[in-house]
């Protein structure tokens, strides 16, 4: 980071005391001091009380500056004397330093993703001292005059909850802003939106139900150009190489991919991608998350988050979610807040879990196939631990029979059948009838998508129920077919006839 000297702090002192903010923060300062020195006649003790006079009293005397260096014809001259008294200023001596040296407090180190989730303060000058980020649930916000405007107008536009949270996660990400969306695919849209009709989208063939039809049936309309191209394992950089263009404007990309886990290699894609101009929406420029996910973690809230690296993107992102109305409520934003404290916890042992039952179906001789990308044995193992810190929780795996999937994923008793993962409770689905049906068959039959492929999203219950509820529903089904086969002779005696459909129907 680059340091600033007097003479720059000061003038971002200036430029931020010259504000319409800060003077009507300072009004509202002067009107907390009135009250807390004097109270509420007939109410004893006013609530203000519980402010800081001492901070009150720091903050007006920066108020005082701003009367100081208000007039703009006199700043140039009053900082051309401070920064000849701070050149003048006689510099410490040699025994000076040593002295210092000694009772200099250690650089602090910085702060691992762990605590810096958990430590996070938004509401650090609640003039109550609230623990929590409070939930400003109102939709539109009364301003001081009609030439006067304070922070917030209309939640649409922005609210201090959303705000927070939109804080939070740009600082997690280590990027130029944030911003909450009502859902993952409306966080995913306004990102598509900085495509223009003509330009291209490239994303990788290995993509989300929702994704594709967002692109296949909505950027389509507004005459993007979409391009799906393997983009996984060591040849997927040149595959790209070959397929990008000078019309190419973004690439879309997750690694792993969802559901058959395949990894992509970030940063070849990245130095590819910014070679010829275009935005990579995944680690370089745009991250996207589907925060109803694992940020959340506890099914209870839908929201989407996108994270821009610089101010042009961020202005053009935030342009579309104001003018869309796509932002997150301030409810479920507080639920985002909440959720993300605990995170890293949850995380930690979805992924201690997900390893036990990954190793289990390895192991199992009905299983195929398993897709875990933190196991040794997954081809992109190496690349994606280069990306990533664990294996994640979710593990996809066949039977090579489709009744036989459609069993195990109806007769489990732990894991609840959905469409989404990331919860705390483990969920099970199948993708070709679920999450992924909105790809056509014939697509998913040209992509070699099998229709017998299960997704678990492994949750923080014991592993070893987990395994045990997998285990006996894959055992239930040896019996149910015993059963149905004993039925079937006893039905061709009588002369009976079937008139139900198939089980792969």
């Amino acid at each position: 980071m680059e340091k600033l000297n007097e003479g720059d702090v000061l003038e971002l002192v200036l430029e931020y005391l010259n504000t319409k903010g800060f003077t009507q923060a300072e009004q509202a300062l002067r009107k907390e001091q009135h009250i807390a020195a004097t109270g509420r006649q007939g109410t004893g003790t006013c609530t203000f009380e519980r402010c800081s006079r001492s901070r009150l009293e720091g903050l007006l005397e920066k108020s005082h500056v701003a009367h100081m260096f208000g007039s703009s014809v006199a700043n140039k001259r009053r900082r051309t004397n401070l920064d000849a008294a701070l050149a003048a200023e006689p510099s410490a001596s040699e025994g000076d330093n040593k002295d210092a040296s000694l009772t200099a407090a250690p650089e602090e180190s910085p702060m691992t993703m762990a605590t810096q989730i958990t430590s996070y303060n938004p509401c650090k000058d609640d003039p109550y001292g609230a623990s929590s980020m409070p939930i400003y649930q109102v939709s539109t916000f009364a301003q001081p005059s009609a030439t006067t405007f304070g922070e917030y107008d209309y939640s649409r536009s922005g609210n201090p909850t959303r705000a927070a949270l939109e804080k939070q996660i740009c600082e997690l990400e280590g990027g130029h802003r944030g911003f909450a969306f009502s859902s993952g695919m409306a966080a995913l849209s306004a990102v598509t939106r900085l495509v223009k009709p003509g330009q291209e989208i490239i994303l990788n063939d290995d993509s989300y139900g929702g994704t594709y039809r967002l692109l296949s049936k909505v950027a389509a309309r507004n005459h993007v150009i979409v391009r799906y191209v393997d983009m996984s394992g060591s040849q997927g950089p040149a595959k790209l190489k070959s397929a990008i263009s000078d019309n190419t404007r973004l690439i879309m990309l997750e690694s792993p991919t969802n559901p058959m886990q395949r990894i992509l290699d970030i940063r070849a894609i990245s130095a590819i991608a910014h070679a010829h101009n275009a935005i990579v929406e995944l680690g370089a420029d745009i991250v996207v998350h589907s925060a109803t996910k694992f940020i959340s973690g506890h099914s209870d809230c839908m929201a989407g988050v996108v994270v821009v690296k610089d101010r042009a993107l961020a202005e053009q992102v935030y342009f579309f979610q104001n003018a869309e109305g796509t932002g997150l409520s301030p409810f479920d934003s507080w639920l985002l807040l909440r959720g993300v404290k605990t995170m890293h916890i949850r995380v930690e042992r979805q992924q201690e879990n997900a390893l036990a039952v990954a190793a289990f179906l390895s192991a199992h001789p009905r299983i195929s196939h398993v897709y875990y990308t933190g196991l040794p044995s997954h081809p992109g193992h190496g690349l994606h631990m280069s990306q990533a810190s664990g294996g994640g929780s979710v593990i996809c795996f066949r039977t090579g029979s489709l009744p036989f999937s459609q069993h195990i994923v109806t007769h489990t008793k732990l894991f609840k059948i959905t469409v989404s993962f990331g919860s705390v409770n483990s969920l099970i689905s199948l993708p070709g009838a679920m999450s992924h049906a909105s790809i056509p068959a014939e697509v998913r039959a040209a992509r070699e998508f099998p229709e017998d492929l299960i997704r678990i999203s492994v949750g923080i219950e014991s592993a070893q129920d987990l395994i045990a509820d997998l285990s006996r529903a894959m055992a239930s089904y040896a019996a149910s077919a015993a059963a149905a086969a004993a039925i079937k002779p006893a039905a061709a005696a009588d002369g009976s006839s079937g008139g139900g459909g198939s089980a792969e129907a």
